[in-house]
């Protein structure tokens, strides 16, 4: 079996691409850096070239780096398994799309205050990521907009988010003509939104394509900056809407026909919920903040 030490230096060198940065992040010499990864290609072959300003992995040493992961997240995996039963320590996982993340990171962070020996691991992804990360055991929780037909997984009804259309604070909406005065401000997911919540409330309209673009960003928490600089609408999700800090700089346009998504809560079916996981939904069900848990 191949030393802990040396597959732990070899990624590090494979990430840091030197072997003076390498020595001082693990807290070792520069020569038992060089005897690590000798002993390495000893056993394996050549893993790496040195240029001089540079480190090349070799086909060898990618196929080497990709096993030196998978020992990683099996360790991490093992850990987890180890301390299941522990509600109050321990790593919490969870991966989501961004306006639900929006929401829930914060409560998650209250959580951690409360119970320091919880440490909180949260990504924004699309749902074929989400689905792809659980699946795979990277992420213990995931939330996705679609509910899963996989038999791997178990899908549970988490909350419901309404579309909501959203423009300056001092704007009104009556008539098409008024979001053509605006512009629209998109996002990676807004014209498919945009779409189908407008189709409801302007039927007959000439379609989101028509409207003049005021704007774009791919960061869900910076959409709505530009709507409160009084730049333009937009369509998103309400914990999106409601994540933003400058409620007053900005207004929900009520009334005409809803689109409200579903968000589903899945992890693997093979297994239970581990106690941390299950003492998370226990404290979200508990501050009533998301209805269907």
């Amino acid at each position: 079996m191949l030393n802990p030490q040396w597959l732990r230096t070899f990624t590090t060198l494979a990430e840091l691409g030197n072997f003076t940065r390498t020595a001082d992040h693990l807290g070792l010499t520069q020569a038992a850096v060089s005897q690590h990864v000798r002993h390495l290609e000893s056993r394996l072959g050549r893993l790496m070239i040195r240029r001089p300003r540079r480190l090349e992995l070799t086909p060898a040493g990618h196929a080497f780096l990709a096993y030196c992961q998978e020992v990683e997240q099996a360790d991490r995996r093992l850990q987890l398994r180890l301390s299941e039963a522990d509600a109050e320590h321990g790593e919490i996982s969870l991966i989501s799309p961004g306006s639900i993340g929006l929401s829930l990171y914060p409560e998650l962070l209250d959580l951690q205050r409360a119970r320091p020996g919880l440490v909180i691991r949260h990504r924004f992804a699309p749902d074929d990521e989400v689905l792809d990360a659980v699946l795979n055991n990277r992420y213990e929780l995931g939330l996705v907009s679609l509910k899963p037909e996989d038999p791997r997984l178990v899908a549970t009804l988490f909350a419901e988010e309404p579309l909501e259309l959203v423009v300056p604070v001092r704007e009104e909406v009556h008539e098409w003509t008024d979001l053509q005065r605006l512009g629209f401000i998109d996002h990676p997911d807004g014209q498919a939104m945009a779409t189908r919540l407008l189709s409801r409330c302007f039927p007959g309209h000439p379609g989101i394509r028509s409207l003049p673009l005021r704007g774009f960003s791919n960061q869900i928490g910076l959409i709505l900056e530009p709507v409160a600089r009084g730049l333009g609408f937009t369509v998103l999700p309400c914990y999106a809407r409601q994540a933003f800090a400058r409620q007053e700089e900005i207004r929900v346009i009520e009334g005409g026909a809803s689109v409200v998504d579903t968000l589903w809560l899945i992890h693997r079916a093979e297994w239970p919920l581990s106690s941390r996981a299950q003492f998370v939904l226990e404290h979200l069900r508990r501050k009533g903040k998301f209805q269907n848990l």
